[in-house]
């Protein structure tokens, strides 16, 4: 009952710091700005293809309609294919906004890798300053029903398996993206340190979905614990590298223009809140995981000592670490393939890839999370071990089990 004490009088005071600092840090929204018109920072609406007919490219040419905005062409002989080929004419309906039930016309060259066909829903971009018939473009597909109904399927399987802890996780789940969406991106917009933001933010989604998902038990504290524990050695050993390594996070257009809106963001903390965020969901898969398995071993052998115990948890620890590691390489190298695909093509040495910021980037951001997650291992079977074994509940009743026999006059019966 002392270690449980111990846990007690570190997680209460923790967990008020967490309640402190999204009182003194919540945003109340993110900062306006004027809209530029470049990638995901510009006004969008629902559409509809109306109507697709097939035209002479060169006619549709001189017709001065514009092409979609899927503007991917290949190289070399092209022009003269669209010149010579059947474009397509699409006539698109704002379903959306302000000029819903407007139509307008693009041209569909015939090697673009999107192409439009009659009935289908798609994203156009708004340009309020760009001549009117120019005003509206095709941007993208629109995605939403398929979308929304995979992830119907996901919360219906996660329901159906894990029943009230799939609930609870579902629960959890969307606490966790109202903490990321309303905390965490907005107070690192109004120029919060995003290092900070992220360890606040990332303690109360800890707490949060943990707790709801486990209930409020010793179990789950120490499982809380072993991954607050990890999470600050992620922290230090990221902020220890990306310095060292002189990584800036500004390597694409994204954060460029993120850059470019809120030049004040610290864009190396920005990197390193992303580790730590990152991180923590594979985190608590292995914290939650070995305290459950040393808590089933201990009531399969209530005698077991705490060193028994970590033994014990120790080697089903090792496992999750071979699958769980290898899954996180593999992760970021499928989110990286195509990056990796280009250095391929331009036949640069391993060394030249890996020294590239924009890899360099995934490698601290891959081993920096390895790392805390080896370490959750030892660090939570450890606390489990001892938290577990320190009043070792149900020893006594199978004691007593046992003497019952004796005093009723029966012998043992002898293991084989």
């Amino acid at each position: 009952m002392h270690l449980r004490k111990v846990i007690a009088a570190v997680l209460i005071p923790f967990a008020a710091a967490v309640l402190v600092g999204l009182a003194v840090l919540w945003p109340g929204g993110a900062p306006p700005h004027e809209r530029t018109g470049v990638g995901f920072d510009r006004q969008t609406q629902e559409a509809s293809v109306t109507k697709v007919v097939s035209v002479s490219c060169k006619e549709a040419g001189a017709s001065g309609v514009p092409p979609t905005g899927d503007t991917s062409t290949a190289e070399g002989s092209s022009a003269v294919q669209q010149e010579n080929g059947t474009c397509k004419r699409a006539t698109i309906r704002v379903d959306s906004g302000k000029d819903k039930g407007r139509t307008f016309t693009e041209i569909v060259q015939p090697d673009q890798s999107r192409q439009l066909h009659e009935g289908q829903k798609v994203v156009v971009a708004y340009e309020p300053s760009a001549p009117k018939d120019l005003q509206y473009s095709v941007t993208d597909i629109n995605r939403r029903l398929p979308l929304a109904l995979l992830a119907g399927i996901f919360a219906l399987a996660v329901v159906v398996v894990g029943r009230l802890r799939g609930v609870m996780a579902l629960v959890s789940l969307a606490i966790s993206f109202m903490v990321l969406n309303f905390f965490i991106l907005p107070a690192i917009l109004q120029g919060s340190n995003p290092l900070l933001v992220a360890v606040v933010g990332a303690s109360a989604i800890m707490l949060i979905a943990l707790y709801l998902c486990h209930g409020l038990s010793a179990r789950t504290s120490v499982a809380v614990l072993g991954t607050l524990i990890s999470l600050l050695l992620i922290g230090v050993l990221g902020s220890l590298f990306i310095d060292w390594a002189a990584l800036t996070g500004n390597t694409d257009d994204n954060t460029g223009l993120i850059h470019g809106l809120y030049p004040t963001i610290d864009m190396s903390g920005l990197l390193l809140a992303g580790v730590i965020i990152g991180s923590l969901g594979v985190l608590d898969d292995v914290t939650v995981t070995q305290t459950s398995a040393v808590w089933e071993l201990h009531e399969a052998n209530p005698s077991m000592g705490w060193r028994g115990l970590y033994r014990a948890g120790i080697r089903i620890g090792r496992d999750h670490i071979a699958s769980v590691v290898n899954t996180l390489v593999l992760a970021y190298a499928g989110a990286a393939l195509p990056l990796l695909l280009l250095f391929s093509i331009a036949q640069s040495g391993v060394g030249t890839v890996a020294n590239s910021e924009l890899v360099a980037e995934e490698i601290v951001r891959t081993l920096v999370g390895s790392i805390g997650l080896v370490a959750s291992v030892p660090v939570t079977t450890a606390l489990a071990a001892l938290v577990v074994s320190a009043d070792r509940p149900g020893a006594q009743p199978a004691a007593e089990a046992a003497a019952v026999p004796a005093r009723g006059g029966r012998g043992r019966r002898r293991k084989r």
